[in-house]
């Protein structure tokens, strides 16, 4: 079969098999490599439902035939490659509608920075934008549940969406939201493939109710598996199936469209700056910190401030000379207290408020009352433009590992783990020692308010030496978060790089739930194969690119 001259007959977007295109589809941000046959741009909704009944009719005859969607391509977890159809949403389904201050809708291939200019015409943000957010789609965002900076004060990203349009494995679209129960009961007694699918969902998550609410991650941030424990509520009678989508990564159905809330953007904002000689207290200092109720807790450790000496040139070429001179100019003051020794970790705590007197009064609060600390410095900015430096080196330094240095690429595949904040004080320092036993050049930096952190080290992995240590170091980091009660995930999601651990992160049983849902949602196994359940060690690191 010429796969793109038929798919080209039933679109009206853009059917693309060149070598040269399918060549820059065959990667993400992730270690991974799948080379699709051909990458398809649909003009909209009608166009993705055209592609999936185009595959549901031919698998039988193309085993390996399926359907893979992507706005950016950010991914970091593989999530995003396919070897057979790319469905990029990026060329044209790029709207979005109905913005007013509350909410608005979007669809999956508009960027988040082309969204935020137009919520910022009403006032308000989507806050659950991540670190990329001047790279991601929106549809990226919505299906890996995205989380950042701002996750501490307004949760994730599937606590803002309402609706959702959804094109099935039968061709269809469906609009999901939430429903009460006699909703419920409405879409149950249809006999029709809709009706089978509320009826089957909500029959295994009823049946299995009590062994899928313990089986919750008890941190607050998670983005591995199926959210299968949200999306039934037996004291609300709220069934909610957008729950189950958001974050399901493209592997049960493929968005059009989403509805999401909004919130009014702090009007102004400032940082208080901590640096600790250790991390032993850790497991006190961080309840101190959050009962003074910050909008963002975040951290970077020794090995931060380290590479932006070591890549100083890797820095001025990427902020260009100019503004590496202002924060260099800004940063005397604070390089002054380094005389008192590298700091082990810096601390960035930052509040928000209805006006700079506001701010200002918090964050001076903040440190009278976290003095008993005994950090060796600590400096307050009251406004966004002092504290910038610090946010710079925060996401330069982070920004930096997501691009070549030298002869070392980005490895992303033991960064996005969340740990109970109170076992921090035991676990970090187990971490570096593994970090180090590996000789791995990497930062520890994140969301400490969530005990979210992002390890991705620096590494040539043409090298085989270099390769030999992935599969070991991720076996020791992910067994040491899941032995302090941690999630593999709190930001990234699976993909291909974690999906293979689920059951270590679950039990059998409630991986075989999540099994049983693809299997419902997806009978033929046409969208995102390889991803989440349906993830293996050896596929998974079988695909590792060779060459960056």
């Amino acid at each position: 079969m010429d796969l793109a001259s038929e798919l080209a007959k039933i679109i009206k977007g853009d059917v693309d098999a060149t070598d040269e295109t399918r060549q820059f589809y065959s990667h993400d941000a992730s270690l991974f490599e799948l080379l699709p046959q051909v990458v398809v741009f649909p003009k909209d909704g009608e166009d993705v439902q055209a592609i999936v009944q185009f595959v549901a009719e031919h698998k039988k005859d193309v085993p390996n035939l399926s359907v893979t969607a992507r706005s950016r391509g950010t991914d970091m977890s593989g999530a995003a490659i396919n070897d057979s159809i790319i469905m990029d949403t990026s060329r044209y389904m790029t709207a979005a509608t109905n913005v007013s201050g509350e909410h608005a809708t979007v669809q999956p291939g508009m960027m988040y920075r082309d969204f935020e200019v137009e919520t910022l015409k009403h006032g308000s943000i989507l806050p659950s934008y991540p670190a990329s957010r001047e790279l991601a789609g929106m549809g990226g965002i919505v299906n890996n549940n995205s989380g950042g900076e701002k996750s501490l004060e307004f949760g994730k990203t599937d606590k803002y969406v309402t609706n959702l349009k959804m094109v099935l494995s039968d061709g269809n679209l469906y609009e999901v939201k939430p429903l009460t129960r006699d909703e419920l009961n409405a879409k149950i007694a249809k006999d029709t493939f809709e009706g089978r699918l509320y009826r089957d969902t909500f029959e295994l998550l009823d049946k299995h109710y009590d062994e899928i609410k313990a089986a919750a991650p008890n941190v607050t941030k998670d983005s591995t598996g199926y959210h299968l424990w949200n999306v039934w509520n037996k004291e609300s009678g709220v069934f909610d199936l957008t729950k189950l989508f958001v974050g399901a990564q493209g592997t049960l159905g493929l968005m059009t469209e989403a509805t999401l809330n909004l919130v009014p953007k702090p009007s102004h904002s400032g940082t208080l700056v901590c640096y600790m000689k250790g991390i032993d207290n850790l497991g006190d200092l961080i309840p101190a910190v959050l009962k003074e109720k910050p909008a963002t807790f975040e951290c970077f450790d020794d090995n931060t401030l380290w590479l932006s000496f070591k890549f100083i040139f890797a820095f001025i070429k990427r902020l260009g000379f100019v503004s590496w001179m202002m924060m260099c100019l800004q940063l005397i003051p604070d390089g002054l207290a380094l005389f008192r020794g590298i700091p082990k970790m810096i601390l960035l705590i930052e509040f928000t408020g209805n006006s700079e007197e506001e701010v200002k009064a918090k964050i001076h609060t903040a440190k009278q009352n976290l003095k008993k600390f005994k950090f060796t410095y600590m400096e307050e900015n009251p406004d966004e433009a002092s504290s910038r430096k610090f946010w710079l080196m925060r996401r330069e330094s982070f920004n930096l590992l997501r691009s070549k240095v030298k002869d070392k690429h980005t490895a992303p595949f033991i960064d996005d783990f969340v740990v109970p904040p109170a076992r921090l004080s035991e676990f970090l320092p187990q971490l570096q020692a593994i970090i180090k036993k590996y000789k791995l050049l990497a930062t520890i930096a994140g969301h400490l308010g969530d005990g979210n952190f992002h390890v991705i080290p620096l590494m040539k992995i043409e090298d085989p030496n270099e390769r030999a240590k992935l599969e070991p170091a991720m076996k020791e980091v992910n067994t040491l978060v899941l032995k302090y009660g941690g999630s593999l995930s709190g930001e990234h999601n699976d993909g291909m790089i974690r999906g293979p651990w689920l059951e270590q992160m679950y039990s059998p049983n409630v991986l075989g739930y999540m099994r049983d849902i693809k299997e419902l949602y997806d009978p033929l196994n046409i969208f995102n194969p390889h991803k989440k359940t349906d993830a293996t060690w050896e596929y998974s690191f079988a695909h590792i690119r060779e060459k960056f």
